[in-house]
């Protein structure tokens, strides 16, 4: 990466990262749930640290804050669920750590060999999951420590306890997460990402548009398939975060789910969208054999795209203006009179064309008209077909 790519990549990932944080203070979001575990998360360490170590005096206190850290997880459900597995698998760490400096007689490089091999692999057992690392790791803590006493094992196995309770506590009754909504902020994001990107493709098509711009619009569209995947998973998100979650009883009613045609509208007009904004990149490369339409068949195309913006725009304005507890609605939308007409003039500038430009014309015709059909329900016979 040289010095302009390195440059352009900075500026991108801190214009991300800026927006990020203005979110965090506009609205409610995935953004400020993160903020909240965050803060929870530190928050039980420091609470954990000072209960174990400040105290109690624990010889090996870290290991409650440590345990408290891991805990506080995207939800109650999980947080119990790896708050057990730890506890096993810090047990069998610190039980196997004893036996393996009683056999070696106390030699701290012979039972690292001696109880290490079998450890680690033991946490690569599935059901283990994100925890089976710390079996080798309590190991070491307590083969270091030189001593394997009843005692000493019995204080690991404490500080263990005290940061588990402590994380699952904080995380289970200080604003617990219930990612009911979730699924409906990623929701939001999609139309207004994908009207962006269309508008930013429709003004560089009326200009020079070098094949580095068309590469970022197509992996613009990328996105907007990964931003869909992240609403699957904060659906499955939200599912989970019902269980064992005490906050969901104080809460007056359950935001509703989108339902899953929303997902397939998405998923339809973001692959149709990746089909588009990889065309474009194709007829950008320097060594394509196929002619480019020409400039009319892009002037079309771009009013094309910017009515299909304006179609996105309604949507997320409606997705915005929605209360939380009012059910989504799927209603039949009839294609507008500025849409109809963009795609009956682009329509015509393909059969204007001949020969190898017809041919990347006539694929951005086809997946603009079935975008076209993604973002409307009610499409007539003569933009259907």
């Amino acid at each position: 990466m040289g010095p302009r790519e390195a440059g352009c990549w900075a500026r991108k990932e801190t214009a991300a990262v800026a927006g990020t944080v203005r979110t965090v203070f506009r609205q409610p979001g995935p953004e400020r749930d993160t903020v909240v575990q965050s803060l929870k998360a530190a928050g039980a360490a420091i609470a954990a640290w000072a209960l174990a170590g400040w105290w109690l005096k624990a010889p090996m206190a870290l290991l409650a804050p440590w345990t408290a850290l891991a805990l506080v997880d995207a939800t109650v459900y999980r947080s119990l669920r790896a708050g057990l597995q730890q506890l096993a698998v810090i047990l069998l760490g610190a039980l196997t750590a004893a036996a393996a400096l009683a056999l070696t007689r106390g030699d701290t490089l012979g039972a690292m060999a001696l109880a290490l091999p079998p450890l680690v692999l033991a946490g690569t057992y599935r059901r283990l999951g994100a925890q089976g690392v710390y079996g080798a790791t309590t190991a070491l803590f307590v083969i270091t420590a030189t001593s394997a006493s009843a005692v000493e094992i019995g204080h690991r196995l404490l500080e263990t306890c005290i940061g588990a309770v402590i994380g699952i506590a904080v995380n289970a009754f200080v604003l617990p997460p219930a990612h009911l909504r979730n699924a409906g902020d990623r929701l939001l994001r999609l139309p207004r990402d994908t009207a962006r990107l269309l508008r930013g493709i429709a003004g560089g098509l009326r200009g020079d548009w070098p094949v580095e711009q068309a590469l970022d619009w197509h992996e613009e569209a990328r996105r907007t398939e990964e931003s869909l995947e992240r609403v699957r998973e904060a659906r499955r998100g939200g599912e989970e975060s019902s269980r064992l979650n005490p906050g969901l009883r104080l809460r007056r009613g359950r935001p509703p789910q989108p339902p899953l045609a929303l997902d397939a509208r998405w998923a339809a007009v973001t692959d149709h969208l990746r089909a588009v904004t990889r065309t474009l990149a194709t007829l950008a490369q320097g060594d394509n054999p196929l002619r480019s339409p020409g400039g009319g068949f892009f002037a079309d195309w771009a009013r094309l795209a910017e009515a299909l913006a304006v179609l996105c725009e309604r949507e997320y304005e409606a997705l915005a203006r929605r209360e939380p507890t009012a059910p989504y609605c799927l209603e039949a939308r009839p294609v507008p009179e500025e849409a109809r007409a963009a795609y009956e003039a682009l329509d015509a500038s393909f059969h204007a064309l001949s020969g190898t430009g017809a041919v990347p014309a006539g694929e951005l015709l086809a997946e603009t008209r079935q975008l076209l059909r993604a973002l409307v329900s009610d499409v007539p016979e003569e933009v259907g077909h």
